[in-house]
């Protein structure tokens, strides 16, 4: 394969198929490999590229406009680590500006070389999103070198051999290696995050999880300990707590269910309140019989139109995942809570007679809207005894 490097171009974007996007490289220098998927969030790129979900993965923004307001300390997602347990690459229209913004302590490009992001900017992000639309999310490396040296033809074999994200199991790498206590809540203007006290105890289990999951959770008035991937029910059960989440996270849900499912079954006998999210509510419905399957784009953006079938009021919602619950499969127990409205996707389950549900999209938003911040108040509903 013969492929001209244009003047200029020092970042490509290589497809499994031979295509190849050139442009101007931004943030850290060298190649990193993933599927490349997009994002229709027109603020918020730095919650959306420290998401653990997005682990192994090469972001496209449709928004043309991003990094104008640079980035700071306080709005990163995941709990540690850099783009080896979030985006592995980010793909802009334009190159990012210089930031304007009172919150701001790093430019975007400086921030991103920092975390070993490789970006590419320049390129059409609309001819990208539309062959993922059309053909799916392709297996690509994404690169940069300053001085426009590239081995197409190694780079297009790398991206080929690559098995991709089902059978894959990305938990384990993307969650705690030990238990912590958490009690910060969500941001509140013009203080920053607050600490807040605890009352009912929570035990999140770690899959990948949010920082904002954590904020949202405590700002009820939980008494968060957050759990690595592995911690057995047993182990969870023996802290007595009120409820469990079960977090969001990256990777395929199959995969990650071979250790998880059988301690989740074990959860959902113990009639603990159960709330799952993400990743979490994959595996939940694994739990309770039903299949998951690879989407052929999957879901991501901040204003995905979901409906709550329980009170029949539609939300829009933040989403990354790219695996989905199969609606068809969900035993008879199992009622359907909530549904997309762009392709009818399940959204949402919830056991039958017991406190248990979960749900696909993001209610801790960050970025995005906070429509569905509800849903941690109707798990703090579950965990009082009057309601149960």
């Amino acid at each position: 394969m013969t492929t001209k490097i244009l003047p200029g171009a020092t970042g490509v974007l290589v497809l499994a198929d031979g295509t190849v996007f050139q442009g101007v490289g931004v943030g850290a220098t060298g190649s990193a490999l993933g599927e490349v998927v997009f994002n229709t969030a027109m603020t918020g790129y730095q919650e959306i590229l420290t998401d653990p979900s997005y682990m192994s993965q090469i972001l496209a923004f449709t928004f043309p406009h991003v990094g104008n307001v640079g980035t700071n300390v306080e709005d990163i997602e995941q709990m540690g680590g850099g783009s080896d347990t979030s985006a592995r690459g980010a793909i802009f229209r334009d190159t990012p500006t210089d930031p304007a913004n009172w919150r701001a302590d790093a430019s975007f490009d400086a921030w991103m070389q920092r975390r070993g992001v490789v970006g590419l900017a320049g390129i059409d992000t609309r001819a990208l999103t539309k062959r993922i639309r059309d053909k799916g999310a392709p297996h690509a490396v994404i690169a940069h070198d300053p001085d426009g040296n590239f081995d197409i033809d190694a780079l297009v074999a790398q991206a080929r051999d690559w098995t991709g994200l089902v059978g894959l199991d990305l938990a384990k790498p993307a969650s705690t290696l030990q238990a912590f206590e958490w009690n910060e809540g969500v941001w509140d203007w013009p203080e920053g995050y607050p600490t807040v006290a605890g009352g009912k105890s929570v035990v999140v289990i770690d899959y990948g999880v949010k920082r904002n999951i954590l904020r949202a959770l405590a700002s009820t008035g939980a008494k968060i300990t957050v759990v690595p991937a592995t911690t057995t029910a047993e182990e969870v059960l023996a802290r007595n707590p009120d409820g469990v989440i079960l977090s969001n996270g990256p990777g395929d849900p199959a995969a990650t269910g071979e250790y998880a499912v059988p301690e989740i079954r074990k959860l959902v006998a113990s009639g603990k309140p159960l709330m799952g999210i993400c990743l979490g509510h994959q595996m939940l419905a694994l739990a309770l019989g039903a299949r998951t399957v690879k989407m052929d784009q999957g879901h991501h953006g901040a204003n995905h139109p979901v409906k709550d079938l329980t009170t029949g009021k539609v939300e829009i919602v933040s989403m990354n995942h790219g695996f989905t619950v199969d609606r068809d499969s969900l035993p008879d127990a199992v009622t359907e809570t909530h549904v997309s409205l762009f392709d009818g996707t399940n959204c949402g389950i919830a056991v039958k007679d017991k406190p248990i549900f979960s749900v696909q999209h993001h209610p801790e938003a960050s970025p995005g809207p906070t429509d569905s911040l509800y849903l941690f108040d109707r798990f703090a509903e579950l965990m009082e005894p009057a309601v149960r």
